[in-house]
């Protein structure tokens, strides 16, 4: 829940890791992990730019776990204990290639979205894909679960994932100490007639120091929002606030204070497993800590309400698409960074502008006619069916520009974001680059990938009327959707409002 758990490591690690071996093993030991991924999913890493730089993505993740004494104290509803988690908090973590800003991106937990077939590590029993809410997700196979289940959305390969729960966020909260909230009004989250649950928040207008318990009710508030997507901006003013607080405490020179951040962030966390060591959280954090605040991006994800269910939402189609396409294309969500030559910057050094123009390889390709071609329809969104026949009109079109031997694939219906042309090894990139040339599609969209045996046009959803692949206009920096919520980390001016039958 406390996304920004990786900036605490930043700090935390960064005084304890040379404080003796054994301390090292114990912090080590302290360190929970589980599996990246436990679901089907095909989304491909990010291409290096040209410095060699690659995104980072960390997902994080807040449980609503029962399983523990402590986590029933705090989230009561004692007879969910035993039962599955629900991920009740989603958020995505994108660092720049450059690691210059930093994008943070909210789903709501009511957003009904794909769930991919997923498979629990732990029991080894496999739940069918499923279209539900996505908090289900984590109870569906675990944290790699939903994983599986964003990167399928967003097309976003991410690296890693980290979860908390109740008790976890309050001793995190209590060693980090007091972090600034404000409402315009008094609030008091509680049970009204016909409306139970609520947080017990209770806080006088202004800004008010929480922390420990009092924090965990902040950030779990709900019902004195309005909304879930108002407690997404709840939680990120509460986020924006404690990188602020941390980023202006000496707390390097205060070895029991990291001592005490380097045991809470250890035993509160669950980590995929390839970060579950002392030392790679350090190396992750110490490439977050660099990010200026006033270069992080707090956002929800755009979304609209389900037409299936006034209490659930859906993806905002082109709105989210659009943010997720700059991710992708690593371009900052924020127009406050400078290049060497003190221009703005256009992408995190990592972005793809500029790649349409990128020239074929000089790899030879065989004659059209006898490249063979496969076409897959991938036109499919969380939000719209697949376009009937796409993959049949783009093999024709490919057949009339000589690939005689381009045929489609109607065994699968893969979901892409964007269109691609895979190839599986070196000797057939040139074919691959070839078949892009002649439907239009950028050298940029052109990937190795060891899904496929032969050359493979997968038609995206960008992609979903006509013959000749649309130019796209490469995203701007700082050019996000206006529905998207968005917060800069330096903004110190933010004040949640309260609806009014949860004022006092």
């Amino acid at each position: 829940m406390l996304r920004w758990s990786a900036t605490v490591l930043a700090v935390v690690i960064l005084g304890t890791a040379g404080a003796g071996y054994l301390y090292y093993e114990h912090l080590n030991s302290n360190i929970r992990k589980g599996e990246r991924s436990s679901g089907d999913s095909k989304a491909q890493k990010a291409k290096p730019n040209a410095a060699g730089q690659t995104p980072v993505n960390i997902l994080l993740i807040g449980s609503d776990s029962r399983n523990s004494d402590a986590n029933v104290a705090l989230g009561g509803s004692r007879e969910n204990r035993g039962n599955p988690p629900l991920g009740d908090v989603q958020m995505l973590i994108h660092l720049a290639a450059d690691r210059k800003s930093a994008a943070v991106v909210s789903i709501p937990r009511d957003t009904r979205v794909d769930i991919p077939k997923c498979k629990d590590p732990k029991t080894g029993h496999v739940y069918p894909p499923t279209n539900a809410i996505i908090n289900e997700s984590l109870a569906r196979g675990g944290a790699g679960c939903t994983l599986a289940t964003w990167q399928n959305l967003t097309g976003v390969y991410i690296d890693h994932w980290m979860t908390i729960d109740f008790a976890g966020v309050v001793k995190m909260a209590d060693a980090i100490g007091g972090v600034d909230v404000c409402t315009n009004q008094n609030v008091w989250d509680r049970p009204l007639p016909g409306v139970p649950g609520g947080s017990g928040l209770k806080l006088k207008a202004g800004t008010t120091k929480v922390k420990g318990k009092q924090a965990l009710q902040w950030l779990r508030t709900r019902h004195a929002w309005g909304s879930d997507p108002l407690r997404a901006r709840a939680q990120h003013m509460y986020l924006n606030s404690m990188i602020r607080t941390l980023k202006s405490q000496s707390i390097f020179t205060d070895t029991g204070r990291l001592m005490d951040l380097a045991e809470a962030a250890t035993k509160s966390l669950q980590v995929s497993e390839e970060i579950g060591t002392v030392k790679k959280l350090y190396d992750l954090a110490m490439q977050l800590k660099t990010v200026p605040t006033n270069r992080i991006t707090m956002t929800t994800m755009p979304n609209l309400e389900d037409p299936q269910n006034k209490d659930h939402l859906v993806p905002d189609g082109a709105n989210a698409d659009k943010m997720w396409k700059m991710i992708r294309d690593d371009v900052s969500f924020d127009s406050n960074g400078k290049d060497a030559d003190g221009k703005k910057d256009g992408a995190g050094d990592g972005g793809t502008e500029g790649a349409d123009q990128e020239q074929a390889t000089a790899d030879p390709a065989h004659p059209d006619g006898q490249i063979g071609v496969t076409v897959q329809n991938g036109t499919r969104t969380s939000t719209l069916a697949p376009v009937s026949h796409r993959a049949t009109d783009i093999s024709r079109e490919l057949v009339q520009k000589g690939f005689t031997r381009a045929a489609t694939d109607a065994s699968v219906t893969p979901s892409a974001d964007e269109t691609v042309v895979r190839y599986p090894s070196a000797e057939l990139k040139g074919d691959a680059e070839r078949v892009a040339a002649a439907l239009g599609i950028p050298m940029s969209s052109v990937e190795k990938s060891t899904d496929v045996t032969g050359v493979t046009v997968v038609v995206g959803s960008d992609w979903r009327t006509g013959t000749s692949y649309p130019k796209q206009e490469a995203p701007k920096a700082g050019d996000i959707p206006k529905n998207s919520d968005a917060i800069n980390g330096a903004d110190t001016g933010q004040c949640m409002d309260v609806y009014a039958p949860y004022r006092w």
